[in-house]
């Protein structure tokens, strides 16, 4: 899926190209020549690129995200051509982007994709939207993994995928492995990793289930940590809610992945997991309880907890 800002932008038609019957991406997006759904009727010209955006009753660079998306265009170009047409169908499109974009939906479900670790990757309501706090998470692994030829990765809980792909990418010496619960969500994984080239393999089943008996060089994940009660998941509430919140009090899921990574890690082997900002003195005491050492917190940019680190052995 390519992102409407990274289409190649069509320069303006010259006149002879006109007299020709060139096409504006405007025109061309609805499916008709420029003499379609952009005409004027009865002297009164349809709905312009400045005036839908205006009138959007949503924020300016999410209406053009939106009006760019429908008309199959490039943001720029809508920048550029203010009073561009825009095709009745277009435009009806246009208008039920904006009226699910005001009753909440989040921006990435409505294009389709969303941006991680300098690469798009599609997303749907069957996963969560990457965050930019995750790309800590694949920082933190990368960084672990330096110095250390073919390591085996493990990632549990994959979503999108874009962690475990992007590890794949930035190691392509890696052999990197992903499970997650959720079918929908594995076969989105699975497109992702076509689009994006990436050698991964991506197994069906709960946590560490699918891989019984094998052992990893790295284990990472971002794991459901909300707790239920807290006030913020409402927020979220057109993500999977099963890969916000465990239910209870956020650190099931973490114990899970803690208590098993012994079984699954090789000697010296790094587990690498995100958590909530006021989880890592309780995240810390379960790596250590599980007798994992080198137990260590990786905070983010804005100084907030968001990481913890231990190593196996």
């Amino acid at each position: 899926m390519r992102p409407p800002e990274a289409r190649t932008l069509t320069p303006d038609p010259s006149p002879a190209e006109r007299d020709r019957g060139g096409t504006s991406p405007l025109s061309h997006a609805s499916g008709r020549g420029a003499g379609g759904e952009g005409r004027r009727t009865n002297g009164a010209a349809e709905n312009r690129v400045a005036d839908l955006i205006a009138s959007s009753g949503i924020a300016p660079t999410e209406a053009r995200s939106l009006l760019a998306f429908a008309l199959d265009a490039s943001r720029e170009w809508l920048i550029a051509h203010p009073q561009g047409p825009v095709g009745s169908t277009a435009a009806r499109r246009f208008g039920d982007l904006c009226g699910r974009r005001q009753a909440g939906e989040p921006m990435a479900y409505l294009l389709g994709e969303r941006e991680f670790f300098g690469r798009r990757f599609a997303v749907d309501p069957s996963v969560l939207i990457p965050r930019p706090e995750t790309e800590g998470l694949v920082e933190a692994a990368l960084h672990e993994m330096e110095g250390l030829s073919d390591p085996s990765i493990l990632e549990l809980g994959t979503g999108s995928g874009c962690v475990a792909i992007v590890l794949a990418l930035e190691r392509p010496d890696a052999r990197v492995v992903a499970t997650d619960a959720s079918e929908s969500a594995l076969a989105l994984a699975q497109i992702n990793a076509i689009e994006l080239a990436a050698q991964a393999e991506f197994l069906h089943g709960d946590w560490y289930a699918p891989v019984r008996g094998r052992r990893f060089d790295l284990i990472v994940s971002n794991p459901p940590y909300i707790a239920a009660a807290d006030p913020h998941l409402a927020e979220l509430g057109c993500e999977p809610r099963h890969a916000l919140t465990d239910e209870g009090d956020g650190l099931s899921c973490l114990q899970t992945i803690i208590a098993g990574a012994g079984a699954h890690l090789n000697q010296v082997g790094v587990l690498v997991l995100e958590h909530g900002f006021d989880q890592g003195a309780a995240v810390r005491a379960l790596m250590r309880q599980h007798g994992l050492g080198s137990v260590r917190t990786r905070a983010d940019l804005a100084g907030l907890e968001r990481v913890c680190i231990a190593r196996h052995g």
